[in-house]
């Protein structure tokens, strides 16, 4: 068994942004091609408090190196109030030859980046020049961070960005370590989410927010939106939108806005194409230039295992991590 710490999956992450996303791009094309499997999630929830969960993703993705395993991902929002990070996670990698458990790998970073690197692709995927040159974020956590650092590495003509979150020392914070990290990028914090919104065609939204809480009034027409958060947006604003997800199934569940859309509309005639096909056919959507474009991610599992996969193997390279070649009795026969 081979252990990896967060700082040691940091540490092979740092700087890769634009691997990550070609890491993510394959995956969407495998998965649209029918190479991966990828059940539903489990939701752990807890009685007397609807805001925390533990998620369970399985997955297997195939290919020329093939994967498979799991990631048990907590969100605890409470704990942004103790200075702790919303999410934890840990990602366990299992043999295909045995099925044999091999490597527990930290999986908060992977979360983290390979939701941005999913977002930085739709960008790509869904915007013109004229749409990319800034952008608007709405949530100052990890992941809107994450998603502007990568959507800086794959648009090459992101100048500016626009921030806004409830808690304005956090919009601070972000800006100063923007200023630090992205100096490519001026990032201004604006007084409200729609004078963030009105100014710029791109958005991310990325909240803790449990119900939707705004529409589309402030949105520029032909507007792109990755609605990474999931349940921030009214059905009105998804019906009147062009929708692109990563899969139907997956996201039309566990209430989120495409979930109650598709409860109000009794059909998902308002979701118009997956990122895999868009992926393998960029010219499979088709919309006006006056038409907002929303990406709703639900965050397939396989995503996670493609950039797991890639740090264990680079661990493995160098030499990093901790190994337990006893992890398993007797090489991994069953005791009693």
């Amino acid at each position: 068994m081979l252990i990896l710490r967060q700082a040691e999956v940091s540490a092979l992450l740092d700087g890769r942004e634009r691997e990550l996303v070609d890491l993510v791009r394959e995956a969407y094309r495998l998965y649209d091609e029918g190479q991966a499997a990828v059940p539903h999630s489990v939701f752990l929830r807890f009685p007397r408090n609807a805001r925390n969960r533990i998620i369970g993703l399985p997955a297997y993705l195939g290919g020329p190196q093939p994967v498979a395993g799991m990631k048990w991902i907590s969100s605890f929002p409470g704990n942004l109030d103790s200075g702790l990070q919303r999410a934890s996670a840990a990602i366990l990698l299992n043999s295909l030859a045995t099925g044999q458990p091999e490597a527990l790998i930290e999986g908060s970073v992977i979360s983290a980046r390979r939701t941005a690197a999913s977002a930085a692709l739709a960008a790509s995927v869904l915007t013109t020049p004229e749409q990319s040159g800034s952008a608007a974020l709405l949530g100052c956590g990890v992941i809107n961070f994450e998603v502007l650092r990568f959507l800086a590495a794959v648009l090459p003509n992101l100048r500016a960005a626009s921030v806004f979150d409830r808690d304005q020392d956090r919009a601070e914070s972000f800006r100063r370590r923007a200023a630090e990290e992205l100096p490519d990028v001026a990032v201004e914090v604006a007084p409200s989410a729609a004078a963030a919104l009105r100014g710029h065609r791109l958005h991310s939204i990325a909240t803790t927010a449990a119900e939707p809480h705004m529409g589309l009034d402030d949105v520029p027409p032909g507007s792109v939106l990755l609605h990474v958060s999931l349940r921030d947006l009214y059905p009105a604003a998804i019906l009147s939108s062009v929708n692109v997800v990563d899969d139907a199934d997956h996201v039309c569940r566990e209430r989120t806005s495409l979930h109650l859309t598709e409860q109000v509309a009794g059909n998902r005639d308002f979701i118009h194409a997956s990122l895999g096909r868009l992926v393998r056919d960029p010219s499979a959507l088709r919309r006006t230039p006056q038409q907002n474009v929303v990406f709703s991610p639900f965050g397939l599992g396989m995503l996670d295992l493609a950039l797991a996969d890639y740090v264990r193997c680079a661990a493995l390279d160098r030499g990093l991590g901790t190994r337990f070649d006893d992890f398993l009795l007797d090489g991994g026969a069953l005791v009693a």
